[in-house]
């Protein structure tokens, strides 16, 4: 498969699964457009190493997801500086964990805001580009708790649940236009951040790495294997190619069997 004539806006991308999204997209030939917060010399070390790597264009866009306008201009930017956006992944996420009845306001607001109302953002103002080329493709990073709740997570699990709505009813606005609206819900996946909660968690606990690893981070996958980027990265690249034309308002998810039960 070749994605050579096509650009792609991923958000969120300047590490993690972001980062592994834009990797495969470009390893495929499509040009990128990366976006998030980090370190000026990290990002533009990431940016340049995917033009070398690939021998595409990759160019960084530092929109904040709680701006709306920032992000439309996003779009506008990458539509000018690439001439298109083809292939829209709407990945930025934040966590925060507290019971109801203590969690902050502004945790619920931002959460809410780059979670959730960035992916709106984003699509209404990559859509109309996508209509007149009458090709696109949008992808959702959801996740298990798109499905699925757990206690603590108010926010974060109302905003995927919304992500998987926002994601039907898109797909269906647009199901005649040669647009491809999907969601990708992996369970855990193994990133610098989960690797470094487990020194912490092994004190608290007063347990080995092998038991945070099997008995507090995968005790909800039956599989007890972390998904990895790699693999998130692989799904979205399958999506953007002519095989997965009529999957389109679905929710892929790659959670290990947690949902299955």
């Amino acid at each position: 498969m070749s994605l050579k004539s096509r650009n792609a806006l991923i958000t969120g991308s300047t590490s993690g699964i972001g980062l592994a999204y834009a990797r495969a997209l470009a390893k495929e030939g499509a040009n990128i457009c990366i976006n998030g917060f980090g370190e000026a010399a990290a990002i533009e070390t990431e940016r340049a190493g995917i033009e070398a790597d690939f021998g595409v264009t990759c160019i960084y866009n530092g929109a904040d997801m709680t701006k709306g306008d920032q992000i439309a201009a996003m779009v506008q930017d990458a539509e000018a500086r690439l001439g298109s956006v083809d292939i829209l992944i709407n990945n930025a996420g934040i966590q925060f964990v507290s019971p109801i009845e203590d969690f902050p306001v502004e945790k619920w607001d931002q959460i809410i805001a780059i979670n959730l109302t960035s992916a709106f953002h984003g699509m209404r103002a990559a859509v109309p580009g996508m209509k007149a080329r009458k090709w696109g493709r949008i992808i959702n990073t959801a996740s298990a708790h798109s499905l699925v709740a757990s206690p603590f997570k108010a926010a974060y699990v109302a905003a995927k649940h919304g992500i998987m709505g926002l994601t039907k009813t898109v797909a269906l606005e647009v199901a005649t236009s040669g647009i491809t609206v999907n969601s990708i819900s992996p369970g855990y996946v193994w990133t610098p951040l989960v690797e470094k909660q487990i020194p912490d968690t092994m004190k608290a606990r007063n347990m080995t790495k092998e038991q945070v690893i099997n008995d507090v981070l995968l005790s909800a996958q039956p599989t007890k294997q972390f998904v990895t980027v790699e693999q998130v990265a692989a799904t979205a690249v399958f999506l953007c190619s002519d095989g997965a034309i009529n999957i389109t308002g679905s929710n892929i998810v790659m959670d290990g069997g947690w949902t299955a039960a």
